[in-house]
């Protein structure tokens, strides 16, 4: 009891600044475009729209959607996220520009189809953010738009903001959230399905990675084979999923998209600490797995990123918040654009050490200048 009582403090205390600052509101300024660049961020939401038009934490059982435009600040780098709250300042941070409501799912995917545009092949594509515990939907916009631009996403960038408190003490309510979330990311994905878009890649952190894969597991219990033949590839980052809840999940898909990537850190404190109010050793996360063993019948890829930790600007997101990490990403992008969907497995195109068993792969990245 005594360890998960000190587990419990120093979780708390990794987010005690987010406790001082009200994250529930977060202005619309059109004159940031006047500074930054536009991105659009288009969401479905099961978060209940309040009286004053922002949407909390409370849960809807009805799938609304917005076209939302971020101001992307001139000097951005990649990897790097900052955003204010009541008084955001567009020359040095990411602040949301538009706001506006998609009345109807045909709306939706109209927007969705103008903005794939004159893209072709590969390029068709939309990418499906679903966010962690304890964000905020504004939060999850602005990391999508970074993740987005720092990979060079061509398509369409969509985040799925399912009903997270937003708050260090909602863990609990996360969970349920989690759940309840299901529904509605199943009815988002079968929206953008019947949208132009060639390929639907879905992008979970954290504790989105639950959302994810009971949402993956329920559309294949009801229309199997619909998951592999319409999901174009998964990613999952720093997912804090219990190992033998993932291998049950797995187990539950009759086919599994390819590529199936996950994300891992040896260095993770917040999962490493999940992990320790779980019962410890043997309630491991999938995001700080150290093997393969567990994992080898499935044909996944680990991407082992430890080595980029102190580069990265957030230990539990590295993926996403290296400039390094996210260098090597978008340089397999474009190599995968290069030499065509035949050539989508990670481990062939970036550095670092392999282990391959059964049909999963993991790959200890280590930053190119080290890798010999």
């Amino acid at each position: 009891m005594l360890i998960n009582h000190q587990a419990t403090l120093a979780f708390l205390g990794l987010f005690a600044l987010a406790a001082c600052t009200d994250r529930s509101f977060t202005p619309v300024v059109p004159s940031a475009l006047d500074i930054g660049t536009p991105f659009t961020v288009f969401t479905a939401t099961t978060r209940a729209q309040r009286p004053d038009g922002t949407y909390g934490y409370e849960r809807s059982e009805t799938l609304q959607r917005l076209e939302l435009t971020v101001s992307i600040p001139p000097a951005h780098t990649p990897g790097e996220l900052q955003y204010a709250y009541a008084r955001p300042k567009p020359e040095t941070q990411f602040t949301m520009a538009g706001r506006d409501t998609l009345d109807t799912p045909d709306v939706f995917r109209a927007r969705i189809d103008q903005k794939l545009g004159d893209l072709t092949g590969a390029e068709r594509e939309v990418l499906v953010f679903v966010h962690g515990y304890n964000e905020t939907q504004a939060e999850a916009v602005f990391r999508a738009a970074q993740l987005s631009v720092d990979i060079n996403l061509p398509g369409a960038t969509v985040v799925y903001s399912w009903p997270s408190q937003g708050k260090t003490l909602g863990y609990a309510y996360d969970i349920d959230s989690a759940l309840f979330a299901r529904d509605g990311l199943e009815q988002l994905l079968f929206e953008l399905d019947s949208s132009s878009a060639q390929r639907i890649l879905l992008v979970a952190h954290s504790m989105g990675s639950l959302v994810v894969m009971e949402t993956l597991r329920q559309i294949d219990l009801h229309k199997p084979g619909w998951v592999g033949r319409n999901i174009g590839g998964v990613a999952l980052i720093s997912p804090d999923l219990d190992v033998k809840l993932f291998r049950s999940q797995m187990k539950g898909l009759s086919k599994i998209p390819h590529p199936f990537v996950v994300f891992v850190s040896d260095e993770d404190q917040v999962l490493n600490l999940s992990a320790r109010l779980r019962g410890g050793k043997n309630r491991e996360r999938l995001g700080t797995i150290n093997g393969i063993n567990e994992v080898a019948e499935f044909p996944i890829e680990i991407i082992d990123t430890t080595a980029f930790s102190d580069d990265a600007g957030n230990a539990h997101f590295v993926a996403g918040s290296s400039p390094a990490m996210l260098a090597l990403v978008s340089q397999t992008r474009s190599l995968n654009s290069a030499f065509g969907p035949d050539t989508r497995n990670l481990d062939v195109l970036l550095p670092g050490n392999l282990v391959r068993k059964k049909q999963a792969t993991r790959i200890t990245v280590l930053p190119q200048d080290a890798g010999g």
